[in-house]
């Protein structure tokens, strides 16, 4: 069993297995799926309440922040304990762009120039965390919601808002990969 959890799940079965998180969150306990209102609780319980927007019962959402802190221990001890022995398979187009940017260890999940403490504490890496970080909420902020809660939930019930969200998010990152990543690298 536990060899079956190290291995890399095909979309066709790790993307149903997320998506039905949905429904289940919605049948079994009436809560929505989502993560970036988590920074709100957290914030509405750490911040002094004279702040409107974090005046109201944070506690009633408690739940949310196990669940983020479920997801943070989850991909800790994965990270540990369940790394299979393959490396993560991806296209040789793929490996070829990467490569263009100067990216050329692909012995891991993430390649190690850019998620190194080196490469994240050097000026470059400090700024893009800064920069998309800001962006990042704010958008998600402004969407009113993130890409998961949009994409996942938002998505499954048919709502127009999360899918012009969506589109925004995919147009967004596609801008970001083929005009600003080639700056910055």
């Amino acid at each position: 069993m536990i060899e079956l959890i190290k291995q890399p799940w095909p979309w066709y079965i790790a993307g149903p297995i997320i998506g039905l998180m949905v429904p289940l969150s919605l049948i079994i306990a009436n809560k929505r799926f989502g993560v970036s209102s988590s920074l709100r609780h957290i914030c509405a319980a750490c911040v002094p309440a004279n702040i409107e927007f974090f005046r109201y019962n944070w506690k009633s959402e408690l739940w949310s922040l196990f669940f983020v802190g479920g997801i943070l221990i989850g991909g800790f001890l994965s990270d540990r304990w369940l790394i299979g022995s393959d490396d993560i398979a991806i296209s040789e187009k793929t490996v070829a762009g990467l490569r263009g940017l100067g990216i050329t260890d692909f012995t891991g999940f993430m390649p190690r120039e850019i998620f190194s403490w080196e490469h994240l504490l050097s000026f470059q890496g400090i700024l893009i965390i800064a920069i998309g970080g800001f962006m990042v909420g704010f958008g998600a902020r402004w969407a009113n919601g993130c890409t998961s809660g949009h994409a996942i939930t938002g998505l499954s019930d048919f709502q127009i808002g999360s899918l012009v969200a969506v589109i925004g998010f995919f147009i967004g990152g596609l801008f970001i990969t083929y005009f600003i990543y080639p700056i910055i690298f």
